[in-house]
């Protein structure tokens, strides 16, 4: 795997470099299972208008899609940067179990990434965006006829 994972490592440099010169972002990822590159993602944010178009987001969907599950469990990811909270959460969604990233978020933003600053206002619970419960006696109802349903499958 040592000499794979600096493969992987060097893949995902050239991936990242390769979508900054055809005018995307700086984030490069790929999945992999059974030492085999099974899908990767860049980041292609402002080129869609999609926030969520991380690097991370579009590998894990393009895997899932091949794969066939959503459950990635057997799977790693190699990233060009410390996955965001948005990623973080996608990754642990897909039950990934390991992520390898080369640059650290504080790096990230020396270059005007948002990372850090995220994953601060999560840390002190001070969220600059503002968010208000809303009551409603009907706000169980999807989840309880979700819960109903025999053929669920847990996620």
């Amino acid at each position: 795997m040592f000499m794979k994972k600096n493969e992987f490592i060097k893949k995902v440099i050239d991936i990242s470099i390769k979508n900054v010169k055809n005018g995307g972002g700086p984030f490069g990822a790929l999945i992999v299972k059974n030492d085999k590159i099974v899908s990767y993602g860049i980041n292609d944010v402002t080129l869609k208008n999609d926030p969520t178009a991380h690097a991370e987001i579009n590998a894990i969907r393009k895997a899932a899609k091949k794969l066939k599950t959503f459950d990635l469990k057997d799977c790693i990811i190699f990233s060009s940067c410390e996955p965001c909270p948005m990623c973080f959460s996608a990754i642990y969604w897909a039950n990934i179990k390991k992520v390898y990233y080369l640059a650290t978020r504080k790096e990230a933003a020396k270059y005007g990434f948002k990372d850090e600053k995220i994953y601060k206002e999560l840390k002190n619970k001070i969220v600059s965006i503002k968010m208000e419960k809303v009551e409603n006696k009907d706000k169980e109802l999807p989840f309880k006829l979700w819960n109903s349903q025999k053929n669920k499958i847990q996620y």
